[in-house]
């Protein structure tokens, strides 16, 4: 018997949804965690000693990954404007990382140690619509960028969420001429409707 549209939706939100029930089962904060986890198995963004700045981190779900990969030796430091209940070996700062208070904090945490890869899996919130949505989500990527650059050693990596749409392949041609190589990643963790995708800059350039 064919299935009906509503009950089709049904069972693909619930496949969807078994990303959310693995996390809790493994321990991770956000169905996200595998989307970091499936890049890294694929790019080996992360490695032991590393430092990694975590840009719109809450929940915590990619901070919580970059932890365990870079060990002891390594430092993590998150940062977002909502709270984020605490996680070892990680330093949260809160607040928004464009006010020069915040970014003092990032540098002071940092300490002189050369920055390996820059995190952002920042999204707005999502009105449905486009014209809104578009542009609100390129402003996010846009700082992310920024900030990358800013603190990011040679050489050092830039993993950032986009949403395709207009200001899309402008922001890919800037990423490009900041980074060596310019990748695009869509894990299997995001839904297939979303538009959102994974931009990976590798071997930053000053």
């Amino acid at each position: 018997m064919k299935r009906s549209k509503s009950s089709a939706n049904w069972l693909k939100e619930h496949f969807d949804d078994a990303y959310v029930q693995r996390s809790r089962d493994d321990g991770y904060r956000s169905r996200a965690s595998y989307k970091l986890l499936e890049i890294d198995e694929k790019d080996q963004l992360l490695g032991a000693g590393m430092t990694v700045v975590d840009l719109g981190a809450a929940p915590g779900g990619w901070s919580q990954i970059a932890a365990e990969r870079v060990g002891m030796s390594g430092v993590v430091i998150a940062t977002d404007i909502l709270e984020m209940d605490a996680l070892a070996d990680v330093s949260f700062i809160k607040g928004d990382f464009t006010e020069n208070d915040v970014l003092d904090a990032i540098m002071s945490e940092i300490d002189g140690r050369p920055v390996n890869l820059v995190l952002s899996d920042m999204a707005p919130n999502m009105s449905g619509q486009a014209a809104i949505d578009q542009p609100q989500a390129m402003y996010l990527v846009e700082l992310a960028l920024d900030m990358a650059t800013q603190v990011l050693s040679p050489g050092g990596n830039f993993l950032v969420k986009v949403f395709q749409g207009e200001g899309f392949d402008d922001y890919l041609q800037q990423m490009r001429s900041h980074f060596k190589k310019v990748m695009t990643r869509k894990p299997k963790a995001s839904r297939a409707r979303s538009r959102e995708v994974y931009l990976l800059g590798r071997e930053f350039r000053t």
